[in-house]
Order: C-alpha cells, then structure tokens, then sequence
C-alpha cells in the first residue's frame, strides 16, 4: 500500500482525509458506552439542552477523525501522535451532518537525531453540511521518512 512519507508533505498543503455521514444510532450508541451525557443519548432531555437536539460526543468526533485517518488511502507513515493542541469544538455535531475533515500541514522539520523520521504538525479541521467547523485541533505525528 502506498503511504505518505515526510517528505511528501510540505508546508501549507491540504489533503481532504475523509468524510462521514453521523446518524442518531451511533451518536448515541457510541456515547452510552463512553461519554453518557444527556445531550448526547436521549433526544427529549438534548431537546432542552442548550444544544436544542442531539449532538455527537467531541470523543465521538475524536474516534471518527482516527478511523477516517487510517482509512485515508495513502495514509501518513504515522509512527507515534506527539500530541493534540488548540482543541476546540465551535459548533456542534448534529444528526445527519455529514462531517469533512481536512488537514494542512503547518510544520514540517526532520529530526536532527535520528535521520529516518521528521515531525509534522497538522491543522485539522472537520466541518459539518454547512461549512461550520465542529472540530479543530492542532495534531504533532512523527513521520518515517522515505527508504
């Protein structure tokens, strides 16, 4: 299978990793297990929320951007995720949104210790139908370099 290595990826380039289509089922499926909030699992109590209706857990779009990462078709030589900054959720996750997620690579340098792999950070973005964005994070992978 062909991957992205680091010098693939250079400063200020998108890539469109996936999209996916949210139902009620597995919103609240998902958050009963894991983040069993109101607002997240019964639609009368979310009704009267300050979200007005059901939302998807920010886990929820945190296992979704995961799955839509590993499916990208020429995944990312992803050795280890360094860490997650800048989270935010400006706008949530609704029923029926088919959710976008996007990614721009904002830094991209090779270690100075070991000359097989460099960091990169993303921006990620996920957007539901309307173009709001429900997620956005900062992501530093470290990434194999090409043999």
């Amino acid at each position: 299978m062909p991957q992205t290595f680091f010098e693939d990826l250079h400063v200020d380039q998108e890539l469109l990793i996936g999209h996916w289509d949210l139902d009620e089922s597995q919103i609240v499926e998902f958050a009963k297990q894991w983040d069993p909030q109101p607002f997240h699992i019964d639609s009368e109590a979310a009704a009267q929320s300050v979200f007005g209706g059901l939302t998807a857990s920010s886990l929820h779009l945190f296992a979704i951007c995961t799955r839509l990462f590993f499916d990208y078709p020429k995944p990312i030589a992803t050795l280890a995720m360094l860490g997650k900054d800048e989270v935010r959720f400006p706008s949530p996750a609704r029923v029926g949104d088919r959710l976008r997620y996007c990614t721009r690579c904002v830094e991209a340098r090779p270690s100075r210790s070991k000359p097989d792999r460099g960091v990169v950070v993303l921006a990620d973005r996920v957007d539901n139908d309307a173009g709001e964005p429900v997620m956005t994070q900062r992501v530093s992978l470290l990434v194999a370099r090409a043999r």
